[in-house]
């Protein structure tokens, strides 16, 4: 190897030092995720990285555990990226102009969800819970609720969150 790398930070400041510690990494320990979020029965959904609590601008991370053989209605996200980590129980989705698609995912599975994309969530099994990991890419809640038929129909109990809405919810 050739030429050399300075190690020295000749421009380190205590400035630097005090914000990097303020506002750098942040560990959010599992029991300290925020509850003050909109729910319905049915969901129990927390928040882990948002504006509010960490300054985060392009994120929101959260969790949320779903009742037995609860369903969204049919509806997309907008212009927000979606990933779902399964962590315990059973998701179905169901996309497509007609929510004609169909995939399942267990624990440990990855769900991602393109912008704009008409889609369904569902707690596939009827007497587990679903424990779910959501990460969004923004802070804001966008949900589009769209007018189509959907193959499985939410009668159960409604999959409501700040981003699915109850179909019947005027904004």
């Amino acid at each position: 190897m050739t030429g050399t790398h300075d190690h020295t930070h000749s421009h380190h400041s205590h400035d630097h030092d005090e914000r990097w510690k303020h506002d750098g990494v942040r560990v959010i320990p599992g029991n300290q995720l925020d509850p003050n979020v909109p729910s319905t029965a049915g969901m129990d959904r927390k928040a882990a990285i948002n504006f509010a609590r960490v300054g985060a601008q392009k994120l929101w991370a959260g969790t949320v555990t779903i009742r037995p053989d609860a369903k969204t209605g049919a509806h997309h996200h907008g212009h927000l990226e979606s990933i779902i980590y399964v962590v315990k129980g059973k998701a179905r989705m169901r996309w497509g102009e007609n929510l004609q698609f169909t995939a399942e995912a267990g624990p440990g599975d990855f769900i991602f969800v393109p912008p704009y994309v008409p889609h369904q969530e569902i707690n596939a099994s009827r007497d587990e819970v679903l424990e779910c990991v959501l990460v969004r890419s923004d802070g804001e809640a966008v949900a589009i609720n769209l007018d189509i038929e959907p193959v499985e129909k939410p009668e159960t109990v409604l999959w409501v969150d700040p981003v699915h809405r109850d179909p019947a919810e005027k904004k």
